[in-house]
């Protein structure tokens, strides 16, 4: 079932970490315009944020990228790129990000400063899945 090369594999990787960076980083970006740009402190909360991120997805990444090389084959399944944990990781972000947006009384700041901090380290790990 769905079977390609293994170099679709680091494509599907990308995609599946480069598509929520753009839908979380626009949702930060329209938090930050309705907050009228925000306030000095919330740019430096967003870029410790993205930096934390950053190396927590940097590491995660080469693991995956590890994983994909390692595979026996050039024909596999479109779903060996990640193992379980990492789609159990996936959904429980995903999970957690519709829970606070649920959660009355969580500040604008809040998804302003969040969101535009996680969204650009997806993206950049996107990108290093394809290098």
């Amino acid at each position: 079932m769905f079977k390609v090369d293994k170099k679709h594999l680091y494509t599907f990787n990308a995609m599946i970490w480069g598509v929520p960076g753009l839908i979380v980083t626009t949702k930060g970006v329209r938090a930050y315009y309705m907050l009228n740009g925000g306030r000095w402190w919330m740019y430096i909360i967003t870029i410790v944020v993205f930096f934390l991120f950053s190396f927590m997805f940097n590491r995660i990444v080469k693991k995956y990228c590890d994983r994909i090389a390692a595979l026996e084959g050039d024909i596999r399944s479109l779903f060996d790129g990640l193992s379980l944990k990492g789609y159990i990781l996936i959904g429980f972000m995903i999970g957690l990000g519709i829970t606070l947006k649920l959660i009355p009384g969580i500040p604008a700041e809040f998804f302003a400063t969040f969101y535009c901090g996680l969204g650009p380290a997806l993206i950049m790990a996107a990108v290093k899945f394809m290098g």
